[in-house]
């Protein structure tokens, strides 16, 4: 527990912006998930041009 504390207290800063920012950065990370699964879904298949139709055809 001591451990825990000591990192927060060494980045206070970011911790302290964490909570008092508005701004999230939830649709950013929805997308790299999105990403990430259809980059997964594509592994070993023929080559990138499957998965880069998937990618530019699929709706954000």
């Amino acid at each position: 527990m001591a451990g825990f504390a000591k990192g927060l207290l060494s980045d206070f800063d970011a911790v302290k912006n964490a909570f008092n920012k508005r701004w999230i950065n939830g649709p950013f990370e929805g997308n790299v998930n999105r990403l990430k699964t259809l980059k997964r879904q594509m592994y070993g298949r023929a080559s990138f041009d499957p998965l880069k139709r998937r990618l530019v055809l699929t709706p954000v």
